[in-house]
């Protein structure tokens, strides 16, 4: 196995290990009276960050590694899980409302808003760096960018509608 397939089969346990995370979360959040929003451009995300994989799979293996690239991809990781840590049980792949609760202003939160998109932007454009594969960090890149446009305007007017006094 090359430093490639293993570091793939990594990044991929990894996205796996957070959807059961994520599913877990999402049906014990709807179980307490919490609602999604925005379920409509969900498949959307899903397929970019599945193409993104796939691409990876694709192109990758063989490929030289710029460890360097890949120390920084390591450090986001951190970041990753310093916004899942933050969240807690209320981390999910979905836009999951909570009636009533507060909006999370502490860890990352304290300094941006929306950090793990910060992260996923970065990680979208990184990896395939790290293998030399500037035509997939370009196109997943623009991919995500439009998809990260719906998403974040459907939150925004989610956490606006959830903050606003009824």
């Amino acid at each position: 196995m090359n430093a490639a397939v293993l570091i793939l089969a990594l990044v991929t346990a990894q996205r796996l290990a957070e959807l059961i995370v994520s599913r877990r979360h999402t049906r014990a959040l709807l179980a307490r009276g919490a609602y999604e929003v925005g379920a409509g451009h969900y498949p959307l995300i899903v397929a970019v960050h599945a193409g993104w994989l796939a691409a990876l799979w694709w192109l990758a293996p063989g490929q030289p590694v710029l460890w360097p690239l890949i120390g920084l991809f390591v450090l986001l990781q951190g970041a990753r899980l310093w916004v899942l840590a933050t969240l807690g049980e209320r981390w999910t792949t979905r836009i999951i409302v909570l009636p009533g609760a507060l909006l999370v202003a502490r860890g990352p939160f304290r300094f941006v808003r929306h950090p793990n998109y910060i992260v996923v932007i970065a990680e979208i454009a990184l990896l395939p760096l790290a293998f030399g594969l500037w035509q997939v960090a370009l196109i997943f890149s623009l991919l995500n960018a439009a998809v990260l446009t719906i998403r974040i305007r459907a939150e925004e007017k989610a956490l606006d509608t959830a903050a606003a006094p009824r």
